[in-house]
């Protein structure tokens, strides 16, 4: 079992794991060891709470699939074993987010101090550029 909450967890028989090859530049041993794991989690197949599937639905995450799947590809260690346990934590953090509802907005309105505040800094700073411009010679009357 992933334990994700303390009423909440994912058996891992609904974690499909693999290894496979890692990429990227090694030793003598990158072309015959596979040491990455690739981590696949159905979320409409598995036993979370609707309210959990709906929210990790929801995500704009790109290791979720249009298909509802998530895929993770851990391949940072060198051995298999930790490779798997940081696939893991990892899922498991990305549904401990989705865990904790988000809180609602409050509507909230400047106060007239605030609103008078700030209309007479922009006139000082409107005066301050208008002195910036071109000066206009001034006519004589002689």
């Amino acid at each position: 079992m992933l334990p994700i909450t303390k009423r909440t967890a994912i058996p891992l028989s609904e974690i499909e794991l693999s290894a496979v090859r890692s990429q990227g530049a090694g030793g003598q041993n990158v072309n015959k060891v596979a040491t990455a794991i690739h981590l696949r989690f159905d979320i409409n197949a598995s036993s979370l709470s609707p309210l959990y599937k709906e929210r990790l639905l929801n995500l704009n995450d790109r290791r979720i699939t249009k298909e509802g799947v998530i895929v993770i590809k851990a391949q940072q260690h060198r051995t298999q074993e930790q490779n798997k346990e940081d696939a893991l934590n990892r899922l498991q953090d990305l549904i401990k987010g989705v865990t904790v509802a988000p809180q609602k907005r409050k509507p909230t309105k400047p106060s007239k101090s605030a609103k008078k505040k700030r209309l007479d800094s922009k006139a000082k700073r409107g005066k301050i550029k208008a002195l910036r411009g071109n000066v206009r010679e001034l006519r004589r009357l002689d």
